[in-house]
């Protein structure tokens, strides 16, 4: 095992150069490697989102040949300090959400889709 301490988390997406221009342009991400249309990775902090598309190793079908593909409900979840003026500044650029800002005993939450339907969870933590 190594001792790195990113985290990395692999996201299939339908359009590579469409997920980098959203996680860069609106989500604070920095790009990293970049093999479009296959593949590209973006950065925050200590997280490495692998967007993988259609034409990746991650996207070939299964030995019993089901696709991968795009979507679902796993997601990654970004802390931000003001989850109003973030979902406001969002909405302006014309990101789409899934639901309305919740809120429970441990903060606000909302999620958003990308490009590809992958979600991403907003978070303002209780207290802040």
């Amino acid at each position: 095992m190594t001792t790195d301490t990113t985290v990395h988390v692999r996201y299939l997406v339908d359009d590579v150069e469409a997920a980098v221009a959203f996680y860069t342009a609106h989500l604070g991400f920095d790009e990293g490697f970049r093999a479009v249309p296959a593949f590209a990775d973006v950065r925050r902090g200590n997280l490495r989102l692998l967007l993988s598309g259609p034409a990746s190793s991650a996207g070939r079908p299964m030995p019993d040949g089901t696709r991968p593909h795009a979507g679902g409900w796993n997601r990654i979840h970004l802390l931000v300090d003001d989850i109003d003026a973030e979902v406001a500044r969002l909405r302006a650029a014309g990101v789409g959400f899934r639901s309305d800002v919740v809120a429970g005993p441990g903060g606000k939450q909302i999620v958003l889709d990308d490009p590809a339907g992958n979600p991403v969870e907003l978070f303002q933590p209780a207290g802040t």
